[in-house]
């Protein structure tokens, strides 16, 4: 008995088309993924502790108003004055009633500073804004 087949089996082949597919979706949500965790350290902020304050849950779409201790405000890289950062956050609410906004201030900025966006935010009927601390050390 001669269970061996006298037809000649092919080799196996790589099959790219699976691989290639596998990598286009781990880029994907790769790619998804760093926009959301986008935090904007880069921009050299030291915020002030509260022993209470705890990491959040990012909301998506959320603006971050950065206020540098100088006073000047700086979102998305760009620095803005107060009449574009209020076109811009009436533009905002106009598309997106809601819209959540996190200021970030540096904790030896003026009051007046943090006032002068709050105003701006009341202005464009902007309600869900929350701001940014750091957890104390030790």
């Amino acid at each position: 008995m001669n269970f061996r087949s006298n037809a000649k089996s092919e080799p196996l082949a790589f099959q790219m088309t699976p691989m290639i597919d596998v990598v286009f979706l781990l880029l994907c949500f790769f790619v998804s993924s760093q926009i959301f965790a986008q935090w904007e350290t880069e921009i050299d902020i030291t915020l002030p502790t509260a022993r209470t304050g705890e990491v959040p849950q990012r909301l998506p779409g959320e603006i971050i108003v950065n206020i540098l201790a100088s006073g000047e405000v700086i979102v998305n890289g760009r620095s803005l004055d107060s009449e574009q950062l209020g076109s811009m956050l009436s533009r905002v609410v106009t598309l997106f009633p809601g819209q959540p906004v996190l200021i970030r201030a540096d904790k030896t900025t003026a009051y007046e500073h943090v006032i002068r966006v709050l105003d701006l935010c009341r202005q464009s009927d902007i309600w869900n804004i929350s701001f940014a601390t750091g957890v104390p050390e030790g």
